[in-house]
């Protein structure tokens, strides 16, 4: 079985274990693991993922190219690994096309915004430069929900998939981390996909079916939060739901193979 993990993230070895343990204080559970590709690749190979999709939040402008330039050598250095492009919102248009650019001539695919992270409302005006740029180029993969918050709720989320029809968002946790009774609001939106990272711990196996089937399963795509979890006991969770062959497959490997221009054949 082909498995593509669409959320995982990485980090250098010499902060690997700052950055896994400030992930975890922020959301009160223990630091898990060190948060390094050598730990993602291991645990994937005991779970039979195929590929993954990484990536790193940029808290400040200064971070973005030195995140993106480790990305790309990690995406180099292993051929199961695609990368997505840390973008901040306080760079200036101009600075965003040209991460774009650069992103999309070294084969990433996709952009990853965590608004919890880095201190902006998904849908505020600051933001709106980087989905303009990013409309009909690169997907972006949004940490979405936090009911202690209000930066990235679904609402927003929804609102920026209506504003923006040419961009395809991708809704990281089912669509809202800890604020799922919400994401009834992306019903019908065409440009919005979810990921089923963090939430499989949190919610039952009849609740996700109930979600799946609500949505339809053409818009879900496997993941893991890495390394906030492991891969194996994700993939556990996500089995327990009941789901045809056919949409169990189109989750786990084919909608992101499709959405992401990942053929692993």
């Amino acid at each position: 079985m082909r498995i593509i993990d669409v959320h995982s993230h990485i980090y250098p070895d010499k902060i690997a274990d700052k950055a896994s343990r400030s992930i975890a204080d922020f959301y009160h559970i223990d630091a898990r693991t060190r948060g390094t590709a050598e730990v993602l690749l291991a645990e994937g190979r005991e779970a039979g993922i195929t590929a993954y999709v990484v990536n790193s939040v940029a808290t400040n402008v200064r971070q973005v190219r030195h995140i993106n330039e480790f990305i790309l050598a990690e995406t180099k250095a292993h051929p199961e690994f695609y990368g997505l492009i840390a973008l901040h919102p306080d760079m200036d248009e101009g600075a965003i096309r040209d991460e774009i650019e650069w992103g999309l001539l070294n084969g990433f695919k996709g952009i990853k915004l965590h608004p919890d992270f880095q201190h902006f409302y998904l849908d505020e005006d600051r933001a709106k430069k980087i989905y303009r740029a990013a409309s009909g180029k690169l997907p972006i993969l949004f940490h979405t929900g936090d009911s202690r918050f209000n930066f990235s709720s679904p609402r927003r989320m929804a609102k920026v998939a209506a504003d923006f029809p040419e961009l395809i968002c991708i809704a990281a946790h089912f669509g809202g981390w800890s604020e799922w009774h919400e994401v009834g609001v992306y019903k019908g939106l065409g440009n919005v996909y979810v990921d089923t990272s963090s939430t499989l711990a949190f919610i039952s196996p009849d609740e996700a079916k109930r979600f799946i089937d609500f949505f339809g399963a053409e818009w879900f795509l496997f993941g893991v939060d890495f390394p906030m979890w492991n891969a194996s006991e994700e993939l556990v969770r996500f089995m327990r739901v009941e789901l045809s062959e056919e949409d169990r497959e189109a989750i786990l490997y084919r909608n992101a193979s499709k959405l992401l221009g990942i053929d692993l054949r």
